[in-house]
């Protein structure tokens, strides 16, 4: 049997919020939407805090939702499942902190960490400039977006974006994102 209350203990010590494991669906989003919302109007914070953090939230989960791989080969789905995971919790030093995980196909996270490096190079001016060249310049994508969420997120969080991906086959990689909201 898991040890449920070990989970429930290590949920509370790192102030976890919500945590989900497994398909991610607009459905789903929107739930997880209207519960944070609700979360948010309790919450003794600046307005101005909530709805930033809201706002990062949405490109996060977004982001996951858009560009999850779907397991395309036999092998790969036998040993993954293709879901995806995102964690919502309270920073160490007050804010919010974001974590999602979800696969990817391996040259995307090529080219994915080349902008990612890129955006957490830029100042905050640097990246004003970027959005809007980027916004008035691109055209969307097969996805649907024009490559605005990270440099977004970046802007609106005042942060390096966390990232990291694991090598899982010869085809995939998964790539984990964390985004500090103060």
């Amino acid at each position: 049997m898991i040890d449920i209350y070990n989970v429930y203990k290590s949920m509370k010590r790192d102030d976890i919020i919500l945590s989900f494991k497994g398909d991610v669906t607009q459905d789903l989003l929107s739930s997880v939407y209207q519960i944070m919302e609700s979360r948010l109007q309790n919450a003794e914070e600046d307005i101005k805090r909530k709805k930033k953090f809201y706002h990062i939230l949405v490109e996060c989960l977004q982001n996951v939702y858009h560009h999850m791989e779907s397991l395309q080969h036999e092998k790969d789905k036998d040993e993954f499942d293709g879901t995806a995971i995102f964690i919502i919790g309270k920073a160490e030093a007050g804010g919010y902190l974001i974590v999602t995980g979800n696969y990817i196909l391996k040259p995307n996270a090529i080219e994915l960490g080349k902008k990612l490096e890129k955006i957490n190079a830029m100042s905050a001016e640097e990246l004003r400039t970027h959005y809007l060249e980027t916004l008035s310049t691109t055209e969307l994508s097969d996805k649907g977006g024009a490559g605005l969420g990270m440099i977004d997120i970046a802007r609106k969080s005042g942060h390096k974006i966390e990232f990291a991906f694991n090598d899982v086959s010869d085809t995939y990689s998964f790539f984990s994102l964390a985004v500090t909201v103060k």
